[in-house]
């Protein structure tokens, strides 16, 4: 009995307690990560087509209680597979030199912000100056798709969850295999994809644990940096936007 009197005599040892009992049952918000894909479907009748650069991005939202960074990242080559008029199959290689923080209008705090992002805390630029994501399946999206939400630390920043962050009406559910910092994880996420005459555009939104992926710098393993407000949270909001044009016959 004790340890119930010093908890109730010490409130921020309560605190701290009331937040182990919390994580310690939280679910893993890496549900939508999994092992790489490894082997992959060949169309040999299949078109390839390029991905138009300058109107496709990479976006991401990081957060901290105490607040939040958003940015984009761009994308250096990537294109699209197509079966029967059909998106099957693709890659996106990830420029991470090109990192921007949109949301910092001061110079030097925006440069700064930059440069720790591209150092080896994160992403690592020097060693690892380019990321990947390879499509490996796509079916479409029905409502037995599952997304299971983290219980994450509570504060008015935290990330938003994973179920409302996803596009509005995916068409699709997009599988495959994303490498960052030379660690790749198979992911699967909700997406709207839109063909029209001129183009196929994807649209996606999803949420991943950074730490899968190595960039672990300030993360949430201690619940004593989770009683002080310092730490970064895991989970990253993504967003992708791409764009495949069609060539005119």
């Amino acid at each position: 009995m004790n340890y119930i009197f010093a908890l109730m005599k010490y409130p921020k040892l309560l605190f701290v307690f009331t937040l182990a009992l919390t994580f310690c049952q939280s679910p893993n918000n890496s549900s939508n990560v999994t092992q790489p894909e490894t082997t992959l479907k060949v169309y040999p009748d299949a078109d390839t087509l390029n991905i138009h650069l300058n109107e496709s991005v990479i976006t991401w939202i990081g957060s901290k209680p105490t607040g939040q960074h958003d940015g984009t990242m761009g994308i250096s080559e990537g294109y699209g597979i197509f079966h029967a008029d059909e998106l099957v199959g693709g890659e996106v290689q990830i420029d991470i030199s090109s990192l921007r923080v949109m949301d910092i209008a001061d110079k030097e705090k925006n440069e700064k912000l930059t440069a720790h992002l591209l150092s080896s805390d994160f992403f690592d630029e020097n060693a690892f100056p380019t990321g990947l994501f390879q499509i490996t399946k796509i079916t479409p999206y029905d409502s037995t798709f599952q997304i299971d939400d983290k219980v994450e630390f509570p504060s008015k920043f935290k990330p938003e969850e994973a179920s409302s962050f996803i596009v509005q009406n995916p068409s699709h559910v997009i599988i495959g295999n994303l490498t960052l910092r030379g660690k790749t994880n198979g992911i699967s996420f909700p997406a709207l994809v839109i063909k029209t005459d001129s183009q196929t555009s994807i649209e996606a939104k999803f949420n991943i644990d950074r730490t899968r992926w190595g960039l672990s710098h300030n993360d949430e393993a201690s619940i004593v940096d989770k009683a002080k407000d310092k730490f970064i949270y895991n989970t990253v909001n993504v967003g992708f936007h791409v764009v495949i044009p069609i060539p005119e016959n």
